[in-house]
Formats: C-alpha cells, sequence, structure tokens
C-alpha cells in the first residue's frame, strides 16, 4: 500500500542552501525575514526562546524545530536583560560558529541550524497540508540527522547533492511522523493519525488514477459517505475530492516538467481520459493550460 507521507516528502524535493553550528551569550537575539522556504534547527546546548506564527516556544537541549514555510522569526536567549555594552544583535564569525551577542562569554545556547528549499513547483499546495511548526522534544534520531546534513553540507565530497536530498527526505519525513497522532494540527498528519481516513488517503495514493467517488472513499473506511466526507473535511481541512484533484494537479505539474512525457500520457496517469479532459481540469485549477505551464516550468 501507498505511504501519503513518503509521497508527498518526494513530491516536495527538498533541495540544502546551508546549515552550520550558532551559538549565543549573554544578551542575543537574530531575528529574519524569510522567503517561506523551510527552516530547522535541533538545539545542542542549553536553551533559547523561538518566536514564530504568532507562538514563542522555549527551546531546551535537545529539541526540534521545523517550520515548512518560514517567513518571519526571532531566535533569542531567555534573559531579556541587556549585557552591558553589547548590542543583542551583534553577530560574530568564530572558527566553528557563528556567535550572537557576546562574543567574548560562555555560551548559553549551542544550535544546528539549517535552510533548504523545495523544488516542487507545487509545493505551496503540499505546504499548506503541513503543520506551520514542528516542535519535538529530545529526540536523538533527530539530533542524528541533523548532524548528519550540516557534516554534509560543510564537506565536499563526491554525490554530495544526492546525498544532501535524500538526509533532507528523511529529516523530513522524521520530523512529521514524530509530530503525528490525534492532537496533529489540520492536515494530512491529522488524516493519517485516524485509523480509518488513513485507509482511504492511502488507497487514494496508491492509484490516482481511478475515478474515485466519495462512496468508493467512504468504502475504503468502512465508513457511511456522510460520516467519510465530515471527518475527513474536519481532519485534512479538505473535502475528500478537493483533496483528490489537488493530489492529482501536484503529481501532474510534476510530470509536466519532464520532456519526454506526453500531455496524454500525463492525463492517464492522473486519472483524466482524454488530454482536453485533464487540459480543462488543468487549467481551471492552475490558470494556465498544461502546454503553456510546462513551457515555464522548465525555462525557471
Amino acid at each position: 500500500m501507498s505511504d501519503p507521507l513518503a509521497d508527498m516528502v518526494t513530491l516536495l524535493q527538498p533541495v540544502a542552501r546551508h546549515s552550520k553550528l550558532v551559538s549565543g551569550a549573554g544578551t542575543w537575539r537574530v531575528k529574519r525575514q524569510e522567503t517561506g522556504q523551510p527552516f530547522y534547527c535541533v538545539v545542542v546546548e542549553g536553551s533559547s526562546r523561538l518566536s514564530a506564527e504568532d507562538v514563542q516556544i522555549i527551546l531546551r537541549e535537545g529539541d526540534f524545530i521545523l517550520i515548512p514555510a518560514a517567513h518571519s522569526f526571532t531566535m533569542s536567549s531567555l534573559d531579556d536583560g541587556l549585557s552591558p555594552g553589547i548590542d543583542p544583535l551583534t553577530v560574530t564569525m568564530l572558527a566553528d560558529e557563528t556567535r550572537h551577542g557576546d562574543p567574548e562569554s560562555v555560551p548559553s545556547a549551542r544550535l544546528l541550524v539549517g535552510h533548504f528549499a523545495f523544488g516542487s513547483p507545487d509545493a505551496a499546495l503540499l505546504v499548506s497540508l503541513l503543520p506551520r511548526i514542528i516542535h519535538i522534544r529530545g529526540d536523538s534520531r533527530l539530533s542524528a540527522i541533523v548532524q548528519l546534513v550540516t557534516d554534509e553540507a560543510r564537506a565536499e565530497r563526491p554525490g554530495k547533492n544526492m546525498i544532501l536530498a535524500r538526509l533532507l527526505e528523511v529529516l523530513l519525513v522524521e520530523a512529521l511522523r514524530s509530530n503525528a497522532g490525534d492532537k496533529a494540527p489540520l492536515g494530512i498528519l491529522r488524516g493519517l493519525s485516524d485509523a480509518r481516513l488513513s485507509l482511504a488517503i492511502r488507497r487514494l495514493h496508491e492509484n490516482p488514477a481511478r475515478e474515485w467517488t466519495v462512496e468508493q472513499l467512504a468504502g475504503e473506511a468502512a465508513l457511511s459517505r456522510s460520516a467519510f466526507f465530515n471527518r475527513f473535511r474536519r481532519a485534512v481541512g479538505l473535502a475528500p475530492m478537493e483533496y483528490l484533484i489537488s493530489w492529482r494537479m501536484a503529481l501532474a505539474k510534476n510530470l509536466l516538467r519532464h520532456d519526454e512525457i506526453g500531455i496524454q500520457e500525463i492525463a492517464e496517469r492522473v486519472g483524466y481520459g482524454s488530454a482536453s479532459a485533464f487540459s480543462t481540469a488543468f487549467t481551471r485549477f492552475v490558470g494556465l493550460p498544461p502546454s503553456r505551464y510546462a513551457e515555464q516550468a522548465r525555462t525557471v
């Protein structure tokens, strides 16, 4: 049976940008304005405060944070008092790390931080189904994966880009499944945490080209049509058919980036009987006909 979480992460196509070791000493603060790309960090030592998405989180040693689409956030010391003569925004490049705050004091926090990008042309849609912030406490597996990502990003070894891409996929899957459960926020993780809905979502991902109906998906979940429809929308945030169309279009966008695949074949792969039916649905959903979208995607 298909694994929707792995399907989604693979389609997101994570690409490494940079990662580094940072430390903070005295009173320190880092303000970042991002462009909606993913940010992650793991606290190696000490503690700090993260302010993002209208929430404040106290981070302790071993904590992991992932923001799938970071726009504006602040990392700072827990001490709000000012260090005499030291601007909290001071940045000093040391031999092995970037120091924030007082370059002479003993660090109150050390963190491995990283930024990466999603190569998928439909990343915004997929990210909208993920939690805004993922905060996991004391997960040694995640810490180890982040260390591997950081080490690989710093080195210049053969196969670096491929290794980083695979490590980032593993990092995302591990972070997302560690955040799953009935308390997961609205989205795909909540849906996959529901034993009944998970069966239907997995079947849908296993065969997106099938002419699915709500009744058929409800049957996979062993629920009545109305119970399934309401339960799905409450968990995932989309109606079942909206999710199906969104996933089909995400697959189609990815396929359109490859020159060797024609429109008719793509139509059949994502559940449309003809190229014209697919073109009509794609244009309605995306705002561009498939051929035009493919031209633009290949020139980016």
